[in-house]
Parts: C-alpha cells; structure tokens; sequence
C-alpha cells in the first residue's frame, strides 16, 4: 500500500510541473517575459504561490525547465523537415522554413525567452549544448556545399533565422508571415545581392 501511494504522490507531482509548464507556455505566449510570474502561474494553475516555489525557485528556473523540455523536441522537428530533403539547398531551405514555421508554436516563446533571462553560467551551458543539437543538420548541409566555415556560417544563418522570429512576433500589422518566411530564406540562398541560385 505505501508504495501505490508514492507512486501516486510522484504521478501527482509530475502532473502539477507538468501543468505548470503548460500554463508558463501559455504565459509567454500571451505577454512575454512579463507575464511570467509565479503569482500568474499560480492563478493559471489553482496552485497557492507557496506550491509554485516548490516546483521552482525563480522565473529562470522555469525558462530553463521549459528549454530542458521542449527544445530537444523543437530540435526534432526541425531535424526531420531537414533530413526530408534530398538535397544541401533544399535542406538549408528547410531548416529556415522549419524554424519559422515553428516560430509562433508557444515552445518556442519560452526558448525565445532566453535572450531576455539572466541565467547563470551553468544553465546558459546546459542551453547552448541543446542550440548545438539544433544547429547539426545544417552544419553537415553547409559542410556538403564545400562552405569552407560551416560552423561560423551556420551561426550567422541562425541569426538570421532569430531576427526574422522577432519580425514575425510583430504580427501581420507589419507584414505577412509568409513575406517574412520568404525572405529570410532568400537572404540566406542568395545573400543580399538576390543573385538567383544555381
């Protein structure tokens, strides 16, 4: 008997943490930064505030939970849209359409979160080991093409995927998804002469 309810305790407690990182998604997603606050999560989730610090102990400790969880599985999808393409172009294409595409998922809200976090070092490491994982794919693509610094090109490539996040987190006022999408992947195929590919 003692044993089903310990196994019932920690049911109940990965369903609470669980649901806690449901409602910091929704959060961010909704306000950013700001509205992420343990008395919001709290009232997201019925939970006292006191409940909440038992789970975390500060708003970085939720971001980088949230990373911990959803970045292995955001870095899955786009490894999978990559690896559909027969070709290093057309793999190259793929992870920035992936990422964009995935860009309004509320995962991504907390993963973007990070840049606006102060995080210690130890979990800015555990954070850019889970960015490499992400980064592979086009390494090996750009690496394919004969790039002579894949490395260097695809950091630079991925900032040029956050930036284009960032203009498409400023809604249709400004332009179309679609618009943004389209031109992050022409700036990268084509850099910014708009010479036509070959």
């Amino acid at each position: 008997m003692p044993k089903i309810r310990a196994a019932t305790l920690v049911e109940h407690r990965r369903l609470q943490r669980d649901a806690l990182l449901a409602a910091a998604r929704e959060l961010l997603a909704e306000g950013g930064m700001e509205a992420l606050t343990f008395p919001n999560l709290a009232a997201r989730t019925g939970l006292a505030r006191s409940s909440v610090y038992e789970y975390f102990k500060s708003r970085a400790g939720v971001v980088e939970e949230l990373c911990a969880v959803d970045f292995p599985a955001w870095a899955v999808d786009v490894a999978e849209a990559v690896a559909a393409q027969p070709t290093p172009v057309a793999r190259v294409e793929a992870y920035v359409r992936a990422q964009l595409t995935l860009a309004g998922d509320p995962r991504h809200r907390a993963i973007a979160a990070i840049s606006a976090m102060e995080l210690d070092d130890a979990a800015r490491e555990r954070i850019r080991a889970a960015h490499g994982q992400l980064a592979g794919p086009i390494v090996t693509a750009l690496t394919e093409l004969g790039h002579p610094s894949p490395a260097l090109a695809a950091s630079l490539l991925q900032g040029t995927v956050e930036a284009a996040a960032k203009r498409l987190e400023l809604g249709d006022a400004v332009e179309e998804p679609d618009v943004v999408i389209d031109a992050a992947v022409a700036l990268v195929l084509d850099g910014v002469s708009g010479s036509s590919r070959a």
